[in-house]
């Protein structure tokens, strides 16, 4: 049985098309493998949302808006279906180091 994860990645993007694929990318390609991956996209007239679809990942959950509610209500939004202990953020033009969530729960379970 697999471990309830400890942290979600919570992720928001408005036409992220030019960074989208790295970012996600560096994000399934954590050290730390037991995370969800919140996407809220913000309504995308481009290509955003066919690239987040392409990766066949059951971590990563999509949530499309109806409307652009800007990027504060739309992690609003994301933080309130977030069910777990800690939250990583991160957003569509970054790119995550591949120990970062496992250097943070580390940190935050012998600190907090």
């Amino acid at each position: 049985m697999k471990n309830k994860s400890l942290i979600t990645v919570l992720m928001t993007v408005y036409n992220g098309e030019r960074f989208i694929e790295k970012a996600i990318k560096s994000v399934l390609n954590q050290t730390y493998t037991n995370f969800k991956f919140l996407i809220i996209d913000n309504k995308s007239i481009d290509n955003t949302k066919i690239i987040i679809k392409s990766f066949q990942d059951n971590r990563i959950k999509l949530i499309e808006l109806e409307n652009n509610i800007g990027q504060t209500a739309a992690l609003n939004k994301g933080l309130g279906l977030i069910n777990t202990k800690y939250v990583a953020r991160i957003d569509a033009d970054d790119i995550c180091l591949p120990e970062r969530i496992e250097k943070q729960i580390n940190y935050l379970d012998k600190n907090v």
